[in-house]
């Protein structure tokens, strides 16, 4: 029997064991308010979702822009792990990790592909307010989570830095003022062992309050490397977070946290070629079957602290201080020939510390409500890279130091002109010095694995900086059709500052790159219908965005480059809706679809050649949908009885700059799915679940060295897999 056969055959046994799984996307946030529970002739409502995305709790129903909101609730009936799990939940977001377990980002058709130091992601990633400042240690494990928030279109009034797309907030859980317990493990193929265990409640009475948090994370890789015998890209995670909640006064505490994680697998993730590599080595034929000699090594390993200090002065005026420190370091080798040969190898060294402050004050008194603040930030990152390519006469070495310093002041206020009308303004000012060394040295192709700087030939020593300054503004008037529902309109501008290129080998000149800008206008209506049995919302945008920082793969003067510019301008359109029906007191249905028209005005290429009519953005599928169902029935004796169901679908997307035709990934559904039992009020559960059900095959990510190499290499997405979940909480 075929491998396909045998997927198929599988797949129709796993459909008949598992119903289709369920992730509840715009309303099932935090709830104020639980659903409401009316009489036997009506259904009950969906509850209120409470939201933060103006850093100010409010009603998702209030907020003039598109939030997704996804509660822990969801997130453990979905049985995901990582926060790329989340990406089908929410219409126009493209969210997964990439070939160096770097973060891909992408909302709206806006993020950043490159995952080296120097070029800063597209949309920000927050863990409790804390901007994560690399793309490395950002691909979150989904653990002790209260909700995740997804902010779209550009953050530039209150998150600044770097959310020119948007905004992924991960929140976690606080401290609680009664004691709780929860623990977890799950079985799954590919080996799959995961393990969590937490507990939180009060240390001295209500004054000090304390939570503790760790997951254990393990599973075999996704392939098989023919060269070893052995699977590739496996997972071996050990991550722990923890806090104190000190209640100094009724109007005065102080919230200290900490985190790490290490995930010290035995390989890393290596692609399957999608054309010959160098005549000798044909395509791959299964994705899944991988062949490689330098996978050796992919450490991950960070950490950090935060204090958050929140003074009520008094009923309308707090203050909150920020305050955090950051560590990364990722070591990785990354076999890019995707052979048994010591073709094209690339190593990474990377060391990184951030510290970050932020002053904020909230006021809110009549119809005013506002938040200022002040934000300072200070990274250095120190990355060791090179090529280590004997077989092709290349070895390489380089060392790129660069050091970030930022600082803003920023302010947003809303007006209620009357009960119905409201009107909000804010602005951020925001500086950017950038300071950056790098050294580049070429060697012999005998010298061994990481030769030491010094010892080869020199062919670039560059010593630079560069201030990069912007000012972002935000308009938004909202209207309140009804007392359930909201109308709105905004325009706002994003700002990612720029840089210098991190591969340049072109001697002793910097070569920088410009900020990028994004001008986005918005409107939408979300709300409240049927008597509170639907949410629902949607929304029309149109951004223009200039500057943008792309990279390219090529060949100067006879040897491989790697290019960092600012080549396109772009135009990208489109709409999205979101939905929840509560259709019975047993029955949920959620829905979400979004639509991109993302194309390119100008796309400056090689010998300054406009190429703009032959490209598409990156990253940017023309549509992307799901509809999912939950169903929940009592079964007697304090059991319930759990269904999930859901089926998500992505169109046509080009994961390379190159918008090359052999890794253009066509349009594919996926299905989910997960059935489970709880007892006692939900304190004890049972979740088998299912993901990629069908085992479909589709490409994420992509490396197109056509131009340099002559070849192309593609990243695969998980194949089928199925886990047994065993938890209790209290």
């Amino acid at each position: 029997m075929s491998r396909r056969r045998a997927r198929n055959a599988i797949s129709i046994a796993s459909f008949s064991v598992l119903a289709f799984s369920a992730f509840m996307p715009a309303a099932s946030a935090q709830e104020a308010d639980a659903p409401t529970q009316t009489p036997d002739d009506q259904v009950k409502t969906l509850g209120q979702v409470i939201v933060t995305a103006r850093r100010r709790e409010e009603s998702l129903k209030d907020v003039p822009g598109s939030v997704t909101a996804i509660s822990a609730d969801d997130i453990a009936q979905f049985a995901a792990t990582e926060i790329g799990d989340l990406q089908s939940s929410v219409p126009n977001i493209v969210l997964h990790e990439g070939d160096a377990q770097n973060t891909v980002a992408y909302i709206r058709g806006v993020g950043q592909l490159d995952s080296l130091a120097f070029a800063d992601p597209g949309v920000g990633i927050y863990l409790d307010d804390v901007y994560l400042g690399r793309a490395q240690g950002s691909f979150l494990d989904v653990f002790d989570v209260e909700r995740i928030e997804v902010l779209r279109g550009p953050q530039g009034t209150l998150y600044g830095r770097n959310t020119i797309g948007g905004a992924i907030k991960f929140v976690s859980r606080a401290p609680s003022e009664t004691p709780e317990f929860s623990a977890s493990a799950t079985l799954g193929n590919y080996n799959q062992t995961d393990l969590t265990l937490g507990a939180s409640g009060p240390i001295a009475g209500d004054r000090l309050l304390g939570k503790a948090a760790v997951a254990y994370l393990s599973r075999d890789g996704y392939a098989d490397n023919t060269i070893t015998g052995e699977d590739d890209g496996d997972r071996n995670t050990l991550a722990w977070r923890g806090s104190l909640l000190a209640n100094i006064s009724d109007n005065f505490r102080i919230l200290v946290a900490a985190d790490g994680s290490t995930d010290n697998p035995d390989t890393s993730r290596t692609p399957a070629r999608e054309t010959a590599v160098f005549g000798a080595f044909a395509p791959s034929t299964d994705p899944f079957k991988v062949e490689a000699d330098f996978n050796d090594l992919s450490d991950l390993s960070v950490q950090g602290i935060s204090a958050k200090a929140t003074w009520d002065v008094s009923d309308s005026l707090s203050l909150v201080s920020t305050t955090a420190y950051r560590e990364m370091e990722y070591d990785a080798h990354l076999d890019l020939d995707a052979t048994g040969s010591p073709l094209f190898g690339v190593f990474v060294f990377e060391d990184q510390n951030q510290f970050s402050q932020e002053i904020q004050a909230n006021y809110e008194a009549g119809p005013v409500s506002a938040v200022g603040g002040i934000y300072y930030f200070d990274e250095e990152d120190v990355t060791e890279s090179g090529i280590f390519g004997p077989d092709i006469a290349f070895v390489s070495n380089s060392i790129n130091d660069q050091t970030t310093t930022a600082f803003a002041i920023y302010g947003d206020v809303s007006y209620d002109v009357s009960d119905r009308l409201s009107v909000s303004v804010g602005v951020r000012l925001t500086e950017e010095e950038k300071d950056f060394k790098r050294i580049q040295e070429f060697f012999d192709a005998a010298t061994p694995l990481v030769p030491q700087i010094g010892t080869g030939v020199r062919v670039t020593d560059v010593d630079t900086s560069k201030t990069f300054s912007n000012t972002s503004p935000r308009l938004s008037v909202s209207y309140d059709l009804t007392d359930d529902v909201t109308g709105y309109a905004s325009i706002g501008r994003g700002f990612k500052s720029g840089g210098f290129d991190g591969r340049s080998n072109s001697g002793f000149e910097a070569q920088p790159f410009d900020a990028e800008t994004l001008t986005a206008y918005e409107a939408g209506i979300k709300g409240s219908f049927a008597d509170g049995t639907i949410f629902a919302s949607a929304a029309v945008f149109l951004n223009d965005y200039k500057d943008l920082q792309v990279s390219s793969f090529t060949e100067q003067n006879g040897a491989f480059a790697a290019i960092f510019t600012n080549a396109a301008e772009a135009q990208i359109a489109g709409f999205e809706v979101e939905g929840s029906w509560q259709a019975t007191d047993s029955l949920r249905f959620d829905i979400s679809a979004g639509y991109l028209d993302a194309e390119y005005d100008e796309f400056i290429g090689q010998n300054g050649v406009d190429v703009s009519d032959t490209l598409t953005p990156a990253n940017a599928p023309d549509w992307t949908g799901r509809i999912a169902a939950n169903y929940r029935r009592s079964l007697g004796r304090n059991t319930e009885l759990v269904i999930n169901a859901a089926a998500a679908y992505r169109g046509d997307v080009y994961p390379t700059v190159s918008s090359s035709e052999i890794l253009r990934q066509g349009s594919y559904t996926l299905y989910d799915a997960s059935i489970g039992l709880e007892f006692v009020d939900g304190k004890y559960a049972l979740l088998l679940a299912g993901r990629n059900l069908s085992d479909e095959e589709y490409r994420t990510q992509g490396f197109d060295l056509s131009d340099s190499l002559g070849y192309q290499l593609g990243y695969y997405g998980a194949p089928r897999t199925v886990s047994l979940t065993a938890s209790v909480r209290y």
